[in-house]
């Protein structure tokens, strides 16, 4: 051992003021494990006695126990050592070594630097140093550049023999749920049955309904659980059962364990060192793209799925996001949008958005993503339900040739899930027989006389056999997915009514999320482009084959009440030969209907003739205008004629009394009082009419 120097460096000043005994260790396993050296740290008490400090003037500082020194946040003790060094308190700092200080060069030149300004010795187990003294300070300077590389040389050769182990698929993982370590350290399929059945139903599922949340509610329906082993030391490979959630489904999903492949470096860790950021800034770590992994091994081990199905999930659920949607189509979704989360502006080429009409079932395709982040003019929209008849027409079409195989795999694959389904449910109830018959054979062991262990074990069979009894209640209450097939005779029915698919496509059985789910198959995406008169639609299939459509576009709200021009054209000839009465007759027997609806009626006849100008019946011209009632009033018609103005301006006489006249109700034609005087004084001696179709 060396020999140590004397206290000739140790002046009286010193001994006056405080001794400081910094105590550290830089993990809590350290200072639960590495008890020795936590014990040699505080052998420094006895040393500063020797040295000359009296008891009353040594503080240790121990506050600091399980934090790192490379870096000085969190560590509170070590900040309390600055402050009191630099306020001159302490004539000495004790350490076992340098690294127990400090690990990063910055801060331990810094301590320095205060040492020497306050005239404050340095002493370690090996010696006592002054800093204001050259050699001592350089030998100082020395000790923590090699304290700081020390722990850089650590670090390296860990991180390097994890990577050496890992370039060979030897560093080992906890293993996901259904994988499991032999006592080999291999990783093989859980040997738990139900473990198993519980994880392939995932992927199952997930490949039938592309969506992770359709899985968790698809466990949620059927009253499964799913598994999970615990870790440690007391509870290390205990299996726990629970309901399935959603983060566990994408964890499942995106975990390339289960597809047999070891990965390394799916993760990285940052540091970041902000203000008010939690002691050390250490922040959770963040997933590196997969094509940025550094080190992946195929069939490394058994797995449940395929790489190249592991990869077609990943794609999924990435369409799935509704992050940055320009980019994604997202899952599918209830509403009855065909074309939701695939259809593109064929103007600018962004996703179009799904708003529905007042109806709420009506479609609407828009694209507005301009003015919904920028308050810009929305591209266009247009109405969806044609489209929608359209490409589903030519999806139909397109399947004719496939529909014999696509019926034959889609039972085969609705028996195979169902028949997954019951085998859970099997295995769930043969595992609680089988803790009810351990529970049995641990009371029939028992001393029958030692009845105080006898009541528990007897209480612990009994809930057992219940737990037996409910599972068998609740599987037998829950609807069968699938009768079986009592015959191939059924079968081939089955079969026949499953190849008609426009008919199962329009069946009202057959979801909207299920008809959304079957065009993704085929169908790419869908871009529209609005045109004077009709919609251009451009499928892309999955080929990338591209397939266009020309539908007409919707009619107007006006367009759609206007009369046919033929039924206009046929009034327009009836008109000099027949009364209004006569003609709405004759149309009605003709089949012609207005654009309102209903059936052509004397008012709408003499309202369709007026505003196209058409001439009256020449009856209905030779009868008097002018010809009063009983009583001697006039209908507002024959008023016009008589002072040779319009209708309307005869109500508008009545409304501000020019004229005076009754009604027997409201809405009711205006009977009005016309003497010599009143005819003389508003008289017109030409005919008056308003324009009421100006010319442009």
């Amino acid at each position: 051992m060396l020999a140590r120097p004397g206290p000739s460096k140790i002046r009286p000043d010193h001994l006056d003021r405080q001794a400081f005994i910094y105590i550290r260790q830089s993990t809590l396993f350290q200072v639960r494990e590495n008890t020795a050296s936590t014990a040699r740290q505080y052998d420094l008490h006895q040393r500063a006695r020797d040295l000359g400090w009296s008891p009353e003037r040594i503080t240790v500082i121990d506050q600091d126990q399980g934090h790192s020194g490379a870096s000085t946040v969190g560590r509170d003790g070590f900040q309390q050592l600055i402050a009191d060094v630099g306020m001159g308190h302490a004539g000495a700092v004790f350490s076992l070594e340098v690294s127990r200080l400090a690990r990063s060069c910055s801060d331990w030149y810094r301590l320095l630097e205060i040492c020497a300004l306050t005239e404050t010795l340095v002493i370690d187990e090996e010696g006592i140093y002054d800093p204001g003294l050259y050699n001592d300070r350089l030998l100082l300077g020395f000790k923590g550049t090699m304290s700081e590389a020390e722990l850089h040389w650590l670090r390296s050769r860990l991180q390097g023999g994890k990577i050496e182990k890992a370039e060979h698929g030897e560093l080992r993982f906890r293993p996901p749920a259904g994988l499991v370590l032999d006592p080999l350290g291999r990783v093989v399929l859980d040997p738990d049955e139900e473990v198993q059945q519980a994880v392939r139903l995932v992927f199952s599922l997930f490949a039938q309904h592309s969506s992770a949340l359709a899985v968790v509610q698809a466990f949620h329906a059927q009253h499964l659980r799913f598994p999970t082993r615990r870790w440690g030391k007391r509870h290390d490979g205990d299996l726990v059962w629970g309901p399935l959630t959603h983060s566990r489904v994408l964890m499942v999903l995106h975990n390339p364990a289960y597809a047999g492949t070891y990965v390394y470096g799916r993760t990285q860790t940052r540091i970041l060192r902000r203000a008010g950021a939690t002691p050390g800034g250490k922040i959770w770590p963040h997933a590196v793209a997969r094509a940025d992994w550094p080190i992946v091994i195929h069939d490394a081990h058994p797995g449940y799925v395929s790489w190249e199905q592991f990869l077609r999930n990943q794609q999924q659920l990435d369409d799935n996001r509704t992050f940055r949607p320009e980019e994604r189509r997202g899952a599918v979704r209830e509403g009855g949008a065909l074309l939701q989360g695939i259809v593109l502006c064929g103007v600018c080429g962004r996703r179009m958005r799904v708003r529905y009409l007042d109806d709420g079932h009506t479609p609407s395709y828009e694209c507005n993503e301009q003015h919904v982040r920028h308050g810009g003019p929305t591209c266009q929209a247009i109405r969806g339900d044609g489209v929608d008849t359209a490409v589903a027409t030519a999806l139909l079409d397109a399947l004719q040739p496939a529909q014999l195989a696509m019926s034959l795999a889609t039972l085969d694959d609705l028996a195979a899930q169902a028949a997954q389904i019951e085998r859970q449910w099997h295995l769930r109830v043969e595992r609680a027989q089988y803790e009810a018959d351990l529970a049995r054979r641990r009371f029939l062991a028992v001393d029958p006389e030692n009845r105080l262990v006898g009541r528990t074990l007897e209480r612990e069979w009994n809930a057992r056999l219940s737990e037996v009894a409910s599972l068998e209640r609740e599987y037998a209450a829950l609807p069968r997915l699938s009768p079986p097939l009592v015959s191939p005779e059924e079968r081939q029915r089955i079969l026949g009514l499953a190849q008609d698919v426009p008919a199962v496509w329009h069946a009202p059985s057959t979801t909207q999320e299920e008809r959304k789910q079957l065009l993704r198959y085929l169908v790419k995406d869908v871009t529209l482009t609005k045109g004077p008169t009709t919609i251009d639609v451009a499928l892309r299939w999955q080929t990338e084959a591209c397939t266009t459509l020309a539908i007409p576009r919707p009619l107007r709200s006006c367009d759609k009440r206007r009369t046919d021009p033929a039924a206009i054209e046929r009034i327009r000839d009836l008109a000099p030969l027949y009364t209004d009465a006569q003609i709405a007759n004759i149309l009605n027997q003709e089949g012609y209907r207005p654009g309102s609806g209903g059936c052509f009626t004397e008012n709408r006849v003499q309202g369709l003739r007026w505003s196209y100008r058409m001439p009256k019946h020449a009856a209905t011209q030779a009868q008097a205008p002018d010809a009063p009632r009983a009583d001697g009033r006039y209908t507002a018609r024959a008023a016009a004629e008589l002072l040779n103005v319009d209708v309307s301006t005869i109500a508008d006489w009545c409304q501000t009394g020019k004229l005076t006249a009754i009604q027997d109700g409201p809405h009711r034609p205006r009977w009005i009082t016309l003497t010599p005087e009143v005819i003389a004084m508003l008289g017109k001696p030409e005919r008056q009419r308003k324009i009421r179709h100006p010319s442009t």
